[in-house]
């Protein structure tokens, strides 16, 4: 049977239902399908059971059932473990703290690296330390043999102009936050795993990822709907479809390099706040309130590599617009954890 793909011209004018949504967000693109046909090998996903791992996972095994597609995390959550087997997806329990569970995990050709700590790093540092640096030192070393694609941040860069298309992934790192550092150690981890034992990667520094029930455009969304100052400061961001970004994630894979590198995922333009805002308030009916000014710095980064190797997304941001106004005028359930894109301190 033919797999069903995501193409522009299929896309639905409102997403009904949660379930609506998981399905649209993992419905793989004709190119991923392609793409996992001619990856050799198993995908094992390490941290599956967040807001990111279930969507991407299921579009795994969406694209290519043939694979066997496996999803590690603690499974603290009642009910997760259960939606991914419903979709044919293997699980394991596993503490990645442990280096005897760790080690203990089936050794796959490709694994794709999700867990991590952001929300809360400053109530415990050494926490967010542990997930986000010695976890990755003990899956490098674990899974030397297989490709490893590792989710990152676009918080790892300093600062640049929103005049510009931001920074390239030859910029260094210049973190600001325990959060960022501690990203940067992860991204450190892997790439001295993938100098020492040849292990080819990819590092996703990923831009701001959509889904309905958060992302930035929700964080607008809803100031706008409840008619709460806006924080200016911040005034663009690059926002991607989440099954946009799953899928060149997924499609990473093939280009996987040794020694590891970085590759830049997010939306093709740098989107104005205020923009977005004024969108909101027409589909609202609600004028959108400010506070601060613009800045001339923040944190923005080029998708130029991604874009030569995958091309544009599916979804542009104006459906996205339509498609979270939508969502917000039927006060449908959300995640209730906010991107704190606006954060410039680094502090989340």
């Amino acid at each position: 049977m033919k797999t069903a793909t995501l193409a522009f011209d299929n896309l639905p004018e409102t997403i009904e239902d949660v379930d609506a949504l998981e399905d649209l967000l993992s419905t793989p693109t004709a190119a991923l399908v392609d793409d996992l046909a001619r990856l050799d090998g198993d995908i094992m996903f390490l941290g599956v059971a967040g807001k990111i791992g279930l969507t991407i996972s299921r579009m795994a095994k969406r694209a290519a059932p043939g694979k066997r597609i496996i999803g590690v995390a603690r499974f603290s959550e009642a009910g997760v473990k259960e939606k991914l087997e419903s979709w044919g997806i293997e699980t394991i329990g596993c503490d990645l703290l442990d280096p005897e569970a760790l080690a203990a995990l089936p050794k796959v050709a490709n694994l794709v690296y999700m867990a991590g700590k952001k929300f809360g790093t400053e109530e415990d540092p050494s926490f967010a330390w542990a997930m986000n640096t010695f976890v990755p030192a003990m899956v490098a070393r674990e899974f030397r043999e297989s490709r490893i694609v590792a989710f990152s941040t676009l918080c790892v860069y300093p600062f640049g102009s929103v005049l510009t298309n931001g920074w390239d992934e030859s910029v260094e790192p210049q973190p600001l936050g325990d959060y960022a550092n501690s990203c940067v150690g992860r991204e450190r981890a892997f790439q001295y795993g993938s100098r020492r034992y040849g292990t080819e990667g990819r590092l996703i520094r990923l831009n701001y990822a959509i889904d309905m029930r958060y992302g930035v455009l929700l964080d607008i969304a809803r100031w706008v709907n409840q008619e709460q100052p806006i924080p200016i400061a911040t005034g663009h961001a690059s926002v991607i479809w989440q099954g946009d970004s799953n899928a060149q994630i997924l499609r990473s894979l093939l280009h996987c390099q040794s020694p590891t590198a970085p590759l830049n995922i997010g939306g093709p333009q740098q989107a104005s706040v205020r923009a977005i805002a004024e969108e909101f308030g027409k589909a609202f009916g609600k004028r959108p309130r400010y506070e601060g000014v613009e800045q001339e710095y923040a944190w923005v980064n080029s998708t130029f590599a991604a874009q030569r190797l995958f091309g544009n997304p599916v979804v542009p941001l104006a459906t996205m617009i339509d498609w979270v106004a939508g969502w917000v005028k039927r006060d449908m359930p959300i995640h209730h954890k906010p991107t704190g894109y606006e954060v410039r301190n680094g502090q989340f």
